[in-house]
């Protein structure tokens, strides 16, 4: 421990603080009631130990061992000072050493963590059942999105999952979870769901589009009129999964990322069909504040998710 000659303007002390280093020696001598016991037990001299018992006499204003016999004893301040030492001590300790890992079988936690609703399907319920599996005494608050500032990751949201705006802020850690690409759904028993599509049966086809602020036109408008080729946007959905019930009564695709179609398919009557454009690919990530930044409990959740992202990842390439 390192000397400090006054306390920090936020410790909520004002008076200089004593040598720190003088603690363990401190608590040594307290517990073995001897200078000869207190210097072997820290390897030292007994002759340096009567010395550091010196400078703490002079520091508590209190003699601490007094000659008793052919031995010494604890005067009262020193044993009325032996609990608060001792607890001062691990303290310090304790503050000072790395995080242990996190016990999740009794893990009680709440985190926050802000996704759309892709990244809800796609990785919502194995997340959930993994957290069940792992970690029973953890809960989940899945937060829409809003306006993506991460600045509420130091306050109400503990994880920013998804496409992470460019540059993040200088106290915000990040972490790529993987790659996407998008994928076209249309109700199983439209006639055209049996074949692939080509551009132009691509393009005469009525589109759903996603998009949570109305906007009709994408990137897929400037491949298409790279080809002399222009589409009918029939609506906008604000979700994925909207978008998704929106065809099953329409002859109209609708285009969502790949795990999420997988997911719905699984559950509803829609056909996932390639898209015969050469669209970007994009990457969602994790995000975090630089204070849960070594927090174990945070840290497994982040593995957690990283897991989940894996494990959906496989099932799209089997």
């Amino acid at each position: 421990m390192q000397h400090s000659a006054h306390a920090s303007s936020g410790s909520g002390l004002t008076a200089p603080l004593p040598d720190m280093n003088l603690l363990p020696a401190l608590d040594a001598l307290l517990r073995a009631g001897s200078v000869a016991g207190a210097a072997a037990e820290l390897n030292v001299s007994p002759s340096a130990m009567s010395r550091t018992l010196g400078r703490l006499r002079r520091v508590v204003g209190d003699p601490l061992l007094v000659p008793s016999g052919r031995g010494l004893t604890l005067t009262p301040r020193a044993r009325e000072m032996q609990p608060r030492v001792q607890a001062a001590l691990a303290g310090a300790v304790a503050a000072l050493r790395p995080p242990a890992d996190v016990e999740l079988s009794s893990l009680r936690r709440e985190f926050r963590i802000r996704a759309n609703d892709g990244v809800a399907l796609s990785l919502g319920a194995p997340l959930l059942e993994l957290v069940t599996r792992e970690a029973p005494g953890v809960r989940l608050r899945l937060l829409p999105e809003g306006e993506e500032d991460p600045a509420d990751l130091r306050t109400h949201v503990d994880l920013d999952v998804g496409e992470l705006p460019d540059p993040l802020p200088h106290d915000v850690r990040a972490s790529t979870l993987r790659e996407h690409r998008m994928v076209a759904v249309a109700r199983a028993r439209a006639e055209f769901a049996g074949a692939p599509l080509t551009p132009e049966r691509f393009a005469a086809l009525p589109h759903i589009t996603v998009t949570r602020r109305g906007r009709a036109h994408s990137v897929v408008d400037e491949h298409l009129a790279g080809l002399g080729l222009r589409r009918d946007v029939l609506a906008t959905a604000p979700t994925f999964g909207a978008a998704c019930f929106f065809v099953l009564r329409t002859d109209a695709l609708a285009l969502v990322p790949a795990e999420v179609a997988r997911e719905a398919a699984r559950w509803m009557p829609l056909a996932v069909l390639e898209i015969p454009l050469d669209l970007p690919g994009f990457s969602s990530g994790q995000a975090w504040h630089v204070r849960l930044d070594t927090d174990p409990a945070h840290r497994w959740l982040r593995g957690a998710l990283a897991r989940v992202a894996e494990g959906v990842r496989r099932d799209l390439e089997n």
